[in-house]
């Protein structure tokens, strides 16, 4: 079996090269304290985000891999916003890092994050659950919008 890297690896990975660039490479400061305090408000949201979807995932016995074709339409809870909550949430939490670094290269990661996701994942991940689920998914695509 081909392995592949999964989201949560590139999320993992990005969060570190930001930190990793703001203590090299320091550039100018965007938000100093108390605001720089705002960014660990954003990355409570996003761990409470991804933390909520992964329980809906378990709770009706579908997969969260990509690249394994799920077994339940999940509508409910965060999904009602957003058809990818847990990327929502994975780039909440590296834009919380740049604000509480108060970096402004660190405003890059989340929009790299995104990019990825947007090219590698989502797509795949849309056809599937369309193949997966017909017009009952090309409906909940049409309620609700891919990020937020």
């Amino acid at each position: 079996m081909k392995s592949e890297i999964q989201p949560p690896t590139i999320f993992a990975a990005l969060l570190v090269l930001s930190a990793a660039l703001h203590c090299t490479y320091p550039t100018r400061q965007v938000a100093e304290p108390p605001w720089a305090f705002v960014g660990v408000l954003l990355i409570g949201f996003g761990v409470v985000l991804n933390l909520w979807a992964d329980s809906l995932f378990k709770r009706c016995g579908t997969t969260v891999k990509p690249q394994e074709i799920p077994t339940a339409l999940i509508v409910s809870g965060p999904f009602r916003i957003s058809r990818h909550p847990m990327y929502l949430g994975m780039a909440t939490i590296l834009l919380g890092e740049a604000v509480v670094l108060g970096s402004l290269a660190g405003l890059l990661f989340p929009l790299i994050f995104a990019g990825l996701m947007e090219a590698l994942f989502m797509p795949r991940e849309e056809k599937m659950l369309e193949e997966a689920f017909g017009e009952e998914y090309l409906d909940y695509r049409r309620r609700v919008r891919r990020w937020i």
